[in-house]
């Protein structure tokens, strides 16, 4: 990589640092935000949906003004919207508490989604082939990189009552380092001709292969970050430490996305889904059913299974429809997180709905706790187990299936 490059690509991982740091702490300091402003599991499912909802978003946006805007300003108004979110977060009782924690939230959520919108499709436009597979995921090995060290922050920061405001500072640190490596900094443009057409972006994306891996992105999505976001509230009993739990997840998560590029070039993207599908089952259902040490061994499957879930969706976009252009990848990630913002709610109201039949039951305290989180974690077990299906077929269809270019 040349300097210009390099500085692109570390400003790139440091701004998904910022989102990952945003999903973390938060996550943290959830339990905290519902004693202070008296929320309850939906409501704090609205909020978490709220990070989500703003995502797709301004992905969808980004992706269809990225060849007219370019990456830069699109990244500026992520550093805007990233800053105002945290500002807000600080200070929610400006809009009332609840609605203040909304609203900055979903700010942050617009910044998340700039920032995919922008470095998806320019890293995919800086690098071909099999290096572009291995950049992707390095890239995207810093959302769980970041999660590692947001949540071992939370956790001292709230071990040491600290005070989860003063978390939420936390968040600026690698947003104004982003903003440092973009600053006057020369973008790429885009590799193919036909990808600056919307016209074609939009002929690629109305391919049945584009369709269906639309409907498995919203899967693959929700398997990941359902039980990401919750961990805390549903682990809190179960004998294990909760954000330990995050931090070996997406520690794990990060040192296998950075050799996700030999992987996949030995096994093709479809290998790793197909692999990745099976291994998330497998995590998920051993989180609804142990508790104590086992805990550990549920989040090392969970891990590996969904590792390789978002970068390989979305560089199988890049790759084998790349007529879609940033617009396809900006939909396929975007369809994530929008299925992410429709479940946190739901997941939020299964906790609710199974902690008032377990303790119908006579059920209380830590036992209520525990096993009303594991009821709903085995709700969680029909994604992934559905994605088997799916990537098998996918398997076995791209054997066949030959890469369209611009003619």
């Amino acid at each position: 990589m040349d300097v210009n490059n390099k500085r692109l690509f570390y400003g790139s991982c440091f701004a998904l640092i910022t989102t990952a740091f945003s999903f973390s702490i938060r996550a943290g300091i959830l339990p905290q935000l519902g004693a202070e402003f008296n929320l309850n599991a939906e409501q704090l499912g609205f909020i978490n949906s709220m990070w989500f909802l703003g995502f797709p978003i301004s992905m969808i946006i980004g992706g269809l003004v990225y060849h007219t805007v370019g990456p830069k300003i699109i990244m500026q108004v992520a550093f805007i919207t990233h800053a105002l979110g945290i500002i807000l977060t600080l200070y929610p009782g400006v809009l009332g508490g609840y609605t203040g924690l909304l609203v900055s939230t979903f700010l942050i959520g617009i910044g998340n989604g700039c920032t995919e919108a922008a470095c998806n499709p320019m890293i995919a436009d800086s690098y071909s082939g099999n290096l572009m597979s291995k950049m992707m995921n390095r890239f995207h090995m810093w959302f769980p990189g970041g999660i590692v060290i947001g949540s071992l922050v939370s956790k001292f920061m709230t071990d040491a009552n600290l005070g989860w405001q003063a978390q939420i500072y936390i968040i600026l640190i690698p947003t104004i380092i982003y903003a440092y490596l973009f600053w006057g900094q020369a973008f790429p443009k885009a590799k193919v001709e036909g990808q600056t057409s919307l016209a074609q972006n939009l002929k690629a994306m109305i391919s049945p292969l584009f369709i269906f891996m639309f409907f498995c992105m919203a899967l693959t999505a929700i398997t990941e970050f359902g039980p990401q976001q919750w961990v805390g509230l549903i682990m809190a009993k179960s004998g294990a430490q909760p954000m330990i739990i995050l931090a070996l997840v997406t520690g794990l998560m990060a040192v296998a996305r950075y050799f996700g590029g030999e992987l996949v070039h030995k096994f093709d993207q479809t290998g790793v889904l197909l692999g990745s599908a099976i291994l998330a089952t497998i995590g998920i259902y051993l989180f609804s059913t142990q508790t104590g040490g086992m805990a550990y061994v549920a989040a090392i499957f969970f891990a590996l299974g969904v590792a390789y879930f978002w970068p390989n969706m979305v560089g199988f976009i890049a790759d084998k429809i790349p007529l879609s252009g940033a617009l396809g990848m900006s939909i396929i990630g975007g369809v994530g997180m929008f299925s992410s913002s429709i479940f946190q709610p739901i997941i939020g109201s299964w906790i609710d709905a199974d902690k008032a039949e377990k303790a119908a039951t006579g059920l209380t305290g830590d036992e209520l706790e525990l096993l009303a989180g594991q009821a709903t974690l085995s709700k969680m077990v029909m994604f992934p187990g559905i994605l088997i299906i799916a990537f098998a077929l996918l398997y076995f269809y791209m054997k066949k299936y030959k890469v369209q270019t611009v003619s």
